[in-house]
């Protein structure tokens, strides 16, 4: 994707270890479904040390209340940027960005076109993500049908 040329960022998922608090006595270590650290001196090969950029939890129905209740505290209070909860079966995608010590909150469906506020530039346009099923024709081609 040419809007990520030049960007420093790594994309890990479960099971990848983050330490919230790792440099204090209350270390707290979670592991998101997806998260993107753009400053690599927070990793050491095994798990991530310090708050992600962006961490994104995709909801199913035992984890619910874990993923936007407790951590989303867990995240704000640790410093986390930006935080997505992803309902598959909702299709839709909550963001949370930190500012000034709270989550401001925004709401998107499968017809919006989301940005990414810790890749400026970068968008996902959720008809991609959540469809229903896809066709392919004749030719080989693949149409997202929702």
């Amino acid at each position: 994707m040419a809007i990520l040329r030049g960007k420093t960022f790594e994309v890990y998922y479960a099971p990848f270890d983050v330490r919230l608090n790792a440099y204090s006595f209350d270390d707290i270590v979670i592991q998101p479904d997806i998260l993107v650290v753009c400053d690599k001196s927070k990793l050491d090969g095994k798990s991530v040390k310090g708050a992600p950029d962006l961490i994104i939890e995709i909801l199913s129905p035992r984890n619910t209340r874990h993923d936007t209740v407790t951590k989303a505290r867990l995240y704000r209070k640790a410093g986390v940027r930006e935080y997505w909860i992803v309902d598959p079966n909702a299709k839709t995608v909550q963001i949370c960005i930190l500012e000034n010590g709270k989550y401001v909150i925004h709401d998107y469906n499968d017809d919006d076109i989301i940005p990414v506020y810790t890749l400026k530039g970068c968008e996902i346009n959720l008809s991609e993500v959540f469809y229903d099923t896809v066709e392919i024709d004749d030719d080989g081609e693949s149409e997202i049908r929702g």
